[in-house]
């Protein structure tokens, strides 16, 4: 069997079973919002793992926050966590953001802010 085959049998396994879930489960309570505090360290967490996956430099990895707040898109509201690094030669890329649901739950990562 190919890998081609393999990805195909898996990816077609993941659906079937996304699409047997039906009515009359319940999955939980929305979850809550995090304070602007937790939103930081949820963050520098992501900015840590970006790091070690080789996403962004290491000279990242100490940062601390330059700026946190709830800006509305047009997905809804959203956490944005924006750190500046000076140690990185490109000026477009010196401000890093992190974006999250109000919960918490980590989004994406740019360095425009959009």
């Amino acid at each position: 069997m190919n890998i081609q085959s393999v990805i195909l049998t898996f990816v077609l396994t993941l659906f079937s079973s996304v699409t047997l879930a039906g009515e009359g489960h319940d999955h939980g309570a929305p979850l809550e919002p995090v304070t602007q505090q937790r939103a930081e360290q949820i963050a520098s967490r992501v900015v840590s793992t970006l790091v070690s996956n080789g996403v962004i430099e290491n000279s990242w990895e100490n940062i601390k926050v330059y700026k946190s707040e709830q800006k509305i898109f047009d997905g809804g509201p959203e956490w944005v966590v924006s750190y500046t690094n000076q140690a990185v030669s490109d000026p477009e890329k010196r401000t890093l953001y992190i974006f999250m649901t109000l919960a918490g739950e980590y989004l994406a990562a740019n360095y425009t802010g959009n």
